[in-house]
Parts: structure tokens; C-alpha cells; sequence
């Protein structure tokens, strides 16, 4: 029988919508076997939840500092944690489980301050063991086409980018109804970190262009407001963008966008020809060349490459979405952990530590732009 990496997971107890994501999205393909968590910072809560989900109340933490000393210690400790907690408890934990050389799949974006950034940077440059980010849109199959397509000249010498992240579901101050725990602590500064709306989707938004057209952010100029009366963190941003070879590009970003869903956008344009994508029917994409009829790229007709059909699960005409692509970083994460062959090509597509401290660098630079009038602000170089 295929060997199974052993899972621990810090965060997502009662409650918590993503610890569940990740759970799920782990055994997809059966590479991982849950058996160890500190689900909840308080004691009798993590334990509450550990027997809610049927895990072993003897690897059932009470703190974290005690399940990564716990378990580097025993024969059959975990290979592997999830790190799922709200923004500001991510660093202790990641750094504690580098330093014991198990490896960290952790939730974006990698911390709340630039600060503790460096420090994940730090341990992750002195461990043995991998980093990696859930930054779950790029498991897309099409995405990964995409992305093969630029990368083969398909588009030719690429000259804009856009990006938006419409979502309407804090357009009432839902952190203030006792009802909503993501809205509590998303909008909270002490565990978001500086940003509201650009920290949570903005952070997926940039990454994705990115990974798609591999350029990278140098400078932004930005406007972030927050609509929503008493609000502490904006909940919408217009970020102007310009990137290496002198590409231009927009971000709109928002989550008072009344009524929308989980719309979010990509198009990219070349000198010979345009890419669009959107997450809402993620299984296409529309491919269009100067002088030719318009292509829709989907994972059953048009691709060109075939590593990017490795990512599918289901035939042809059924949908894959937000958590079979979840699933291909964990899964990816695995074959990387486990060495397996296709272990380099994967190391330059999954999310990693430096993805993390850049994504840091692009949230802090799109709050320091709009704090000075929206000036043109460059992203750290240190």
C-alpha cells in the first residue's frame, strides 16, 4: 500500500471553516492520514473538537509548543502540519515546527507582519524541511495551461494584466452579530494584520497573476477605503500595478461588492493574443490570437500541455472547483515530501516561502501607497 504521510494540523476546531477545507482536500488522494492537532488555542475547546472528528484524544494538544515537542519525539510523529489559524498565530507555530524539521503547509497569506515574514523566511533557509502556501487557485488545471501558454510565447510579449476579487458578503458589519467568526477576526487589525480586504483576497488576486504570466510585482499605487461604518480594515481596493518588462496592469478588490459571490477574474493580454479566466466556471478558460478564431481552453479540448491535465480527477464535462484545486497543493506538497519524480517541476509551481514573504511585501506596499495619497510605493527589496 502506498505510504501515507502522517497530518497534524494547528487550528480549525469548531467552527473554523478553512481547517475543515484543508482536512478534506488532504485525503482527495489519499497521500495524507490525519492523526494529530492543537485544533483550538484553548484547551478545552481543542478537545471538544478533536472528539467531534474522531481524532485520538492522546494526540489531541493542548498547545502547539507541546504537539511539536510531543511528536518529533514519537516513532510514528507527523511528517507533515497544517497551519490554519487566523493570520497572527501563524509564525510561532510554523517557525516551532521548522525548527523540528516537519514539514508546514500553511494557510495564506503567511503571516500578519512583514516582521514575522522574515522570521518564517529565517527558519524555513535552516530547516530540512518544505514551506508551503495554500494558495489554492493555482491547483487549477486550466490555471496551469494558462501558465504553459505564456510560458510558450502563446501570447507573445505581454503588455497588461487584470485582476478582480468581487465578493459582497461583508457588506453589513457582520464581525459586530456575534454570528460570524471569519467576519470577527477578518476585520480585526490584531489578527488580520494591516490589511482587511487586500490581506484576504487581494493576497490570492496578485499571487495568481504572478504565477500565470511569471512576472513579478515591483511598485503599486492604491486606494483603499472602507465603506462599512466602524470598520477597522478596508473592505475595497483599486491597486494600479506595474510589474517586470514593463507590464501594466489594475486590481479591483472587494468584499461590499453587494450581492456577488465569489467573483473572481483574470485576463491577461499580450502583443499576440489575450487570456481570460474566471473561478466561478473555473474549467475554462477563453484563448484568443490575432487573426485566428477564439479558443476555449478546457480540461477535456483545447490544451497543448500535457503536465496540465495531471491535475485532473474526473473525466470530461464534470466539474472540477475550489476544492479539487485546494487538494492538488496538498497533493503536490506530498510528491515533493515523498521525492517522487516529478518532484522538481513541482517545487517551481507550488506556493513557497518566498511566494509568502513577496505576497507580505505586495499587502504592506498597497497600504503604505494609500496611507501617502496613493502614490506609486515600491515593494521592498530587502
Amino acid at each position: 500500500m502506498t505510504k501515507r504521510l502522517k497530518l497534524g494540523m494547528v487550528g480549525g476546531g469548531q467552527g473554523a471553516f478553512i481547517g475543515a477545507v484543508h482536512r478534506l482536500c488532504a485525503r482527495m488522494d489519499d497521500k495524507y492520514e490525519f492523526v494529530a492537532g492543537c485544533l483550538s488555542s484553548t484547551p478545552e475547546k481543542a478537545a471538544a473538537s478533536a472528539e467531534e472528528i474522531g481524532l485520538d484524544p492522546l494526540r489531541s494538544y493542548p498547545d502547539f509548543k507541546t504537539m511539536a515537542d510531543k511528536e518529533s519525539k514519537r516513532d510514528d510523529g507527523i511528517d507533515v502540519v497544517s497551519i490554519v489559524t487566523p493570520n497572527h498565530m501563524h509564525a510561532e507555530p510554523v517557525i516551532e515546527f521548522l525548527n523540528r524539521d516537519i514539514h508546514v503547509i500553511c494557510d495564506k497569506p503567511m503571516t500578519s507582519t512583514l516582521e514575522d515574514a522574515y522570521r518564517i523566511v529565517e527558519s524555513a533557509s535552516k530547516s530540512k524541511a518544505h514551506f508551503f502556501l495554500t494558495h489554492n487557485y493555482s491547483g487549477y488545471p486550466v490555471v496551469r495551461e494558462m501558465r504553459s501558454l505564456i510560458k510558450n510565447g502563446e501570447l507573445g510579449a505581454l503588455r497588461i494584466v487584470k485582476g478582480s476579487y468581487l465578493q459582497g458578503w461583508l457588506g453589513s458589519k457582520e464581525e459586530d452579530t456575534g454570528l460570524n467568526k471569519q467576519a470577527e477576526w477578518r476585520t480585526d487589525p490584531k489578527r488580520s494584520g494591516v490589511a482587511g480586504a487586500v490581506g484576504d483576497i487581494g493576497s490570492h488576486t496578485m499571487h495568481l497573476i504572478e504565477f500565470i504570466t511569471g512576472e513579478k510585482l515591483l511598485s503599486v499605487a492604491a486606494d483603499l477605503t472602507t465603506f462599512v461604518d466602524g470598520r477597522k480594515l478596508e473592505d475595497d481596493a483599486s491597486v494600479l500595478l506595474r510589474m517586470t518588462n514593463n507590464i501594466k496592469g489594475n486590481l479591483s478588490i472587494s468584499q461590499i461588492a453587494t450581492c456577488e459571490e465569489n467573483n473572481f477574474k483574470i485576463s491577461i493580454y499580450g502583443d499576440k493574443g489575450a487570456l481570460h479566466w474566471s473561478q466561478e466556471n473555473p474549467n475554462y478558460a477563453m484563448f484568443n490570437k490575432l487573426g485566428q478564431a477564439n479558443q476555449i481552453v478546457s480540461r477535456g479540448g483545447f490544451i497543448l500541455y500535457d503536465g496540465s491535465l495531471s491535475s485532473t480527477r474526473v473525466p470530461p464535462g464534470h466539474p472540477e472547483g475550489y476544492l479539487e484545486a485546494f487538494a492538488q497543493i496538498y497533493s503536490d506538497a506530498a510528491d515533493v515530501i515523498m521525492n517522487k519524480p516529478n518532484k522538481l517541476e513541482l517545487l517551481d509551481i507550488l506556493p513557497n516561502v518566498k511566494d509568502g514573504l513577496h505576497i507580505m511585501k505586495f499587502i504592506n506596499a498597497c497600504v503604505d501607497s494609500s496611507n501617502s495619497n496613493s502614490n506609486w510605493t515600491n515593494l521592498s527589496t530587502e
